[in-house]
């Protein structure tokens, strides 16, 4: 058997731990304060990263400084998936005007297997007309990806449209292309925006060979239109969510997502 076999049993086993096969995944995003600060909600980390883990989430997204409040909550309670950041970018922040994108890496695959990691996670920005950065992301992504294969961990593309030539960054079109680029780069999941509609979230979908989770995005409005986005995705065919503010600004957290977890039992 050889070593290519062998790192796809590792991403096999390493996903049967935490993608949920019986019903749509739930994953929670806490890596934010790296690119946006400290945002409302992320005061305490291990506080809240505490109640992801008792409020049983599937999986947790966190930046390498805080898996230290992961193995703590983890220690007492079943644990979710642990899924690592290892990039970070300029391009979701609002630099002035003129000023230059950046990304770059963090951490590397073998980083995240040694502090126990079930996934990574990189972002690959597209339509921001600075075809330098677009190369740096593609480069940065094939790179993982490489990495990736010869360890057995699988790699989640968090894949986003931005910059002056996107409209709609939620557009199908738009979408379908990023999605698509990821997978084409070796990707094991894509975690991307909701386009708005079943029937064109049900186009990206099917138009990408691999599992689609959708990210919440900010919260802009109730519980209530946060959940209809868990139904009407996982009509669409998606694979689950990844919800980063829409948990950890909630106010009642843990009834949030006993009630996103309803929602994800939603079939295509």
């Amino acid at each position: 058997m050889n070593e290519v076999s062998l790192g796809d049993y590792g991403k096999q086993i390493r996903l049967n731990r935490w993608l949920r096969r019986d019903r749509g995944t739930l994953a929670v995003a806490f890596d934010h304060p790296l690119v946006h600060g400290p945002i409302p909600g992320t005061a305490d980390p291990a506080k809240q990263i505490r109640r992801f883990v008792e409020c049983g989430a599937d999986a947790v997204l966190l930046n390498f400084g805080m898996m230290r409040h992961f193995a703590e909550a983890a220690a007492s309670s079943p644990s979710p998936g642990l899924i690592a950041r290892l990039d970070w970018t300029t391009a979701l922040s609002s630099p002035g005007e003129g000023a230059s994108l950046a990304s770059c890496l963090v951490a590397r695959p073998e980083d995240a297997l040694r502090c126990g990691a079930e996934a990574v996670i990189t972002f690959l920005i597209v339509g921001t007309g600075d075809a330098a950065f677009e190369k740096s992301e593609i480069a940065r992504n094939a790179e993982v990806a490489r990495g990736c294969e010869r360890l057995g961990i699988p790699l989640i593309v968090e894949s986003l449209a931005r910059g002056p030539k996107v409209q709609n960054p939620c557009d199908a079109k738009w979408l379908m292309l990023h999605t698509r680029m990821a997978a084409e780069l070796g990707a094991d999941l894509i975690k991307t925006e909701y386009s708005g509609t079943t029937e064109s979230m049900r186009s990206v979908v099917s138009s990408c060979p691999i599992p689609i989770l959708v990210l919440g995005g900010s919260r802009g409005g109730s519980d209530e239109d946060a959940l209809r986005a868990v139904r009407d995705a996982m009509k669409a065919g998606a694979a689950g969510v990844f919800f980063g503010r829409n948990v950890f600004q909630a106010e009642n957290m843990p009834e949030f997502l006993q009630r996103a977890r309803a929602g994800l039992q939603v079939q295509a």
